[in-house]
């Protein structure tokens, strides 16, 4: 199943361009001082950012950077609502307020926002699922276990995130209300930058949660660390992962620089291929891109399948083609005659067939439940076959991000 969604009158979803949300920031104590603004010119620069492209708007009064002095609820209150007040009906976008806390969230939707952006995703307070629940109102809700952004890695954010949904669901959150926002930027001090490298990179993945998907990467340190820029001169960086991430499947990219993100949105949107998916009546038929043998578990889960039951088939669902070169024909022949008794393939010269030639490259085309099978058996064999059995399993270890050990 494609995503395909309304948000607050807004089409979101894998057949449509991708939004750009704009970054009200509120808050003095932000990492980015340019991006703060003036509570008298909040409407200005709202206005402005719709004109360049704009259809969501995030306004948050209290800095999430974790060097940021902390404050009240009550103060967070006072520099939001008189900034809801002044934009209501007075500017043509979608609403969203950035806050943790439920009593917040609360006076906001009365002041006519539409969305509640809660980057603890319900973790900071629980009570934050009642209120999206009775107002019925969309949510974003970022990878977080104990304290905002703390998942370390994609296998960890998709673990986070299956858990938010899932207490989301059991609060009374409706499944389509929700928007998943993956948690990039250094929100811990384990948080090293190479996570956020992981993330970008394996930004398709949270596609198997069939979810409108969130990145909010304006500037943050990750690319700092490339780039070696202060926040202040991270603008083309920003850029460059914005246009990423919506070729890996992002639908809403939130940013300071909204003229310049919508450029690269429309880009980076019309660059990116379009998942396969036909309907006939009540039928539907679409492409589901697995990568990792995890994710097929959790899809598999998703229908109802057992964790049992998934644990067994998810190893069968990921197919890959591996080239090997360089084997001898004898080599090369045992690979073949072995992954063809375990339901795979492989294809090698003509001449290494008919013993013509002394070596051969080979394509060995299988899943990766057969490739650890056949893994095992050369594990056994003659020759460097068991050298190539441990380079098979590397190889796709590094392919999928897979532990060494699952193919052992």
């Amino acid at each position: 199943m494609v995503v395909d969604t309304d948000i607050c009158g807004l089409k979101v979803g894998d057949q449509y361009p991708a939004h750009v949300m704009g970054i009200i920031n509120l808050s003095p104590e932000s990492f980015y001082e340019g991006s703060v603004t003036n509570p008298e010119s909040a409407l200005d620069v709202s206005r402005k950012m719709v004109e360049g492209g704009a259809t969501f708007l995030d306004l948050g009064a209290r800095s999430t950077w974790r060097f940021s002095k902390p404050i009240s609820k009550e103060e967070e209150l006072d520099r939001l609502l008189p900034v809801l007040d002044a934009l209501e009906g007075n500017v043509d976008a979608v609403i969203s307020v950035d806050t943790m806390f439920p009593e917040i969230a609360e006076e906001a939707l009365k002041r006519g926002a539409d969305i509640i952006n809660d980057v603890s995703g319900f973790t900071a307070d629980p009570g934050m699922i009642e209120v999206v629940a009775d107002h019925g109102c969309p949510a974003v809700v970022m990878a977080s276990d104990k304290i905002p952004g703390d998942p370390l890695g994609m296998d960890a954010i998709i673990e986070a995130l299956g858990s938010i949904i899932e207490a989301a669901g059991t609060g009374g959150i409706e499944p389509g209300r929700l928007i998943l926002d993956p948690a990039i930027g250094r929100w811990t001090d384990e948080k090293l930058p190479m996570y956020d490298f992981e993330t970008l990179d394996d930004f398709e993945r949270l596609k198997i949660f069939e979810k409108p998907l969130l990145a909010a990467l304006s500037r943050k340190s990750f690319i700092g660390e490339v780039l070696g820029k202060t926040a202040n001169e991270r603008l083309y960086g920003s850029l460059a992962a914005a246009a990423i991430a919506v070729h890996k499947g992002a639908h809403i990219i939130r940013t300071h620089d909204v003229p310049e993100t919508s450029d690269v949105v429309k880009l980076a949107g019309a660059l990116r291929s379009r998942t396969s998916v036909v309907k006939e009546g009540r039928y539907e038929v679409s492409v589901l891109e697995v990568k990792t043998p995890q994710d097929a578990g959790l899809a598999m889960r998703k229908l109802g399948a057992t964790r049992v039951g998934s644990q067994v088939m998810q190893g069968k669902s990921i197919h890959l083609t591996l080239k090997i070169r360089n084997l001898t024909t004898t080599e090369a022949l045992i690979i073949k005659q072995e992954m063809l008794a375990r339901g795979g393939d492989a294809a090698l010269a003509r001449d290494a067939v008919s013993h013509e030639t002394e070596s051969t490259d080979v394509l060995v085309i299988g899943t990766l439940l057969q490739f650890e099978r056949l893994a095992r058996k050369l594990d056994g064999q003659a020759r460097s076959l068991p050298l190539i059995a441990e380079m098979i399993r590397e190889c796709i270890a590094n392919r999928t991000n897979l532990e060494y050990r699952y193919l052992r």
